[in-house]
């Protein structure tokens, strides 16, 4: 018997149960509805996907990927276009950025990313999300039911429409949510943990910054805290999956240390060579040799059997020294997993998969099977950092390079007329092969872009508008967007379909029958399409 005719006939039964008072009601509209709407909480979301990606996590040999979406809607066509394009949803996640929380959902209006907004909008966005890929799943099983009554009506393949009922694929995917540095202490970030899983977020993305002095991981004045007060915040997520009962739910533990060289706290240290001994051996320091060497207010300090003083700034925070930079990531990475993180994220300033390999492996030393998250930021300027990369590469092979503007001339190796050559067309194989190298050789098992969705807004907004508040006038939006959309054949050129017009129709006859008041029929405009 098929899942379509199990609801179906469950719900039968329970109707006739009830006897004359629910006789208005049809058994097969109602399972429907309920097939429409699998998913009815959001812990119940969070284990589902929870699952997904422990099984994605498994396959080894693969990677998964992901945009970052700033609203429902823009998650839900991403998952939607994955579907029509790609046959699936598998390994295909959403991320869900702070950044764009901070710039484009705030109350306050745009802001940067220090964690200024309302730590509430992370998971109200998160619930917004899936309430737009559920709605997805909806329209998309309403053609379907509809295409079920016209075989049905019209002699068709009725069992080939119920199969496609019965393996119906859901756009509800997992996110990856950005909880910034916690929002405050270790119960603050216990108490955002659970409305973002109970909202329906599987995987936590928690960082090593300073939480009232964080700042963009692409952005200088970062501060880390000592391992100490970020593992109890990792502690404090995985505390919430468990009361949720979301046993599997994932930490990515993202380290910002290959960037920043301030630290806030120096920890105490309990025995020789713990975490916090370790954490103070990185700091930048001056020798001590008598009371003299120590001004008012200074702080000294033993490490490693001498007299210290660390170098401590005007604004009270302690300076790193130079060079320890890759050492601390390393230090950062292997603790954090070894203390409950499932999957590490390394802030880098470049995209550069031997640079990414090199800090990957060093960790695999002692945790062979670690898994990064990896950030295809847009803050890179791909397309300068690859002509650079290659330009060096071909410069160390002894290749002739006369041709080309010097390496430091970035408005020569951007210019246009570079795109035909061979260094571009180089440069931009690797770009496109960088996913696939980067999983293969350090180890990248997640693949995101942070802020895709803003950029993509900026840009299609810029180019109608610049044509429809100029000469082209309505041909703008008529050319580059919804001939576009017809030829592409994408959902929203029938935005009142998209928007649940047609469920509504659907609905108002489920529920008043042959006296329903429906927005289609033959006068609806998006017949035209």
């Amino acid at each position: 018997m098929t899942t379509y005719q199990r609801e179906t006939d469950t719900l039968s039964t329970l109707c006739q149960s009830q006897g004359s008072a629910w006789k208005a009601i049809n058994p097969e509209y109602a399972s429907r509805m309920r097939l429409q709407n699998r998913f009815r909480t959001g812990i119940e979301i969070a284990q589902y996907t929870a699952d997904v990606m422990r099984e994605d996590m498994a396959a080894t040999s693969l990677y998964t990927q992901s945009l970052g979406c700033w609203h429902g809607f823009t998650a839900q066509q991403m998952m939607m276009a994955i579907k029509r394009h790609q046959k699936t949803t598998k390994r295909s996640y959403v991320y869900l950025s702070g950044w764009m929380v901070a710039a484009l959902r705030s109350e306050f209006g745009p802001l940067p990313d220090q964690s200024m907004h309302e730590k509430t909008s992370v998971p109200a966005l998160i619930e917004e999300i899936y309430t737009f890929l559920k709605q997805a799943d909806a329209r998309e099983l309403d053609h379907l039911f509809n295409d079920l009554d016209a075989a049905k009506a019209n002699g068709g393949d009725v069992q080939a429409v119920i199969d496609k009922i019965d393996n119906f694929e859901t756009h509800v995917v997992p996110i990856i949510a950005d909880i910034d540095a916690g929002f405050g202490n270790e119960e603050a970030t216990y108490l955002l943990a659970k409305k973002m899983i109970e909202a329906g977020a599987c995987a936590i993305q928690i960082e090593n910054q300073v939480s009232d002095a964080k700042q963009c991981g692409h952005q200088a004045g970062k501060v880390t805290v000592p391992h100490e007060d970020f593992l109890a915040k990792i502690n404090a997520v995985r505390y919430a999956f468990l009361e949720l009962g979301i046993n599997n739910g994932i930490i990515v533990a993202r380290t910002d240390s290959l960037g920043a060289s301030l630290t806030q706290k120096v920890p105490v240290s309990q025995t020789p060579g713990d975490l916090a001994s370790q954490y103070n051996a990185f700091l930048e320091t001056t020798p001590i040799n008598g009371v003299d060497d120590l001004n008012e207010g200074d702080t000294a300090m033993k490490i490693n059997g001498q007299l210290c003083k660390p170098t401590r700034l005007d604004n009270g925070l302690f300076q790193f020294r130079e060079g320890t930079e890759k050492d601390r990531v390393v230090l950062d990475c292997i603790t954090s997993l070894q203390s409950g993180a499932d999957l590490l994220w390394i802030e880098t300033e470049k995209p550069h998969v031997k640079q990414i390999a090199e800090l990957v492996n060093r960790v695999k030393e002692h945790v062979p099977n670690a898994k990064l998250v990896y950030n295809n930021s847009p803050s890179f300027n791909w397309t300068l950092k690859f002509r650079e990369q290659v330009y060096q590469e071909w410069e160390e092979a002894g290749r002739d390079l006369s041709a080309y503007p010097s390496l430091g001339d970035n408005k020569g190796l951007m210019a246009p007329e570079m795109d035909a050559t061979e260094l571009a067309q180089a440069a931009d194989l690797l770009v496109q092969n960088f996913q696939r190298d980067g999983a293969r050789e350090a180890g990248i098992f997640h693949h995101l872009i942070t802020l895709p969705t803003y950029h993509t807004a900026a840009l299609s907004t810029d180019i109608l508008s610049e044509g429809y508040f100029g000469d082209m006038g309505m041909l703008a939006y008529v050319r580059d967007v919804q001939r576009q959309e017809i030829r592409r054949e994408q959902a929203s050129v029938k935005h009142q379909d998209l928007a649940g017009s047609n469920m509504g129709d659907t609905h108002k006859e489920y529920f008043s029958g042959d006296n329903a008041l429906k927005a289609g029929g033959e006068d609806n405009t998006m017949n035209q399409f």
